[in-house]
Parts: structure tokens; sequence; C-alpha cells
């Protein structure tokens, strides 16, 4: 696969961060405040993971990099976003793995 497929990806990715993140800032408005915090912690993780991703092709490994960041914005940010519209923690269980793919996702940055 080519590795500049990340670049497609980060497009892509770029585009629902802005979305969703000028939802947020514009349009959310939850019951519980608490809630537009956990949006904006989202917003925040996928927009810079997803700027983090435009390099993934010029990594040694592309693919482990691009995709381990992939899973991280859409199983953190992705559950953020979630627990926040539905004001509801109890869909928050797969959060803590995509925290642990950032982690992954940079730490592959050392192979």
């Amino acid at each position: 696969m080519n590795p500049m497929i990340w670049h497609k990806v980060a497009a892509i990715s770029g585009m629902a961060a802005l979305g969703l993140g000028t939802y947020g800032a514009h349009g959310f408005q939850p019951k519980d405040a608490t809630y537009k915090q956990v949006w904006n912690t989202a917003s925040l993780y996928h927009l810079v993971h997803t700027a983090a991703l435009v390099g993934a092709p010029v990594t040694k490994h592309p693919h482990i990099f691009g995709g381990l960041l992939t899973a991280g914005i859409l199983l953190f940010s992705g559950t953020c976003y979630t627990v926040a519209y539905l004001e509801d923690r109890k869909y928050a269980g797969t959060a803590p793995i995509g925290g642990f793919a950032f982690i992954a996702a940079w730490a592959s940055l050392l192979l």
C-alpha cells in the first residue's frame, strides 16, 4: 500500500475535526455543561493527531504510525464525542484503548 494514503486519511479526518469542532463551538448545547469540555477534549485530540497524521508517509513505519493514530482518533475522540453528545458516560469504555493507540503511535517512531 502506498504510504501517501495517509494524506487522504488525514484530509478526511481534518475535515471531520473542523466540522465537529465548529459544531462543538457553535451548536452543541448540552444540558450538563461538563459535556462541553468532553467535546472540546475530543476535538483537540482529534485535530492534533490529524495534523500528526499528515507526517505519516515520511516515518520509517508509515502504516503502523498512521494506523495507530487513526485508531486513536476513532476510539478516543469518537468515544468522547459520543459520550458528550449523548451525555452518558456509559459509552466511555473504549476511550482508554484509543489513548493507548495514541501512545503506541508516538512510541512507534522509536522503531
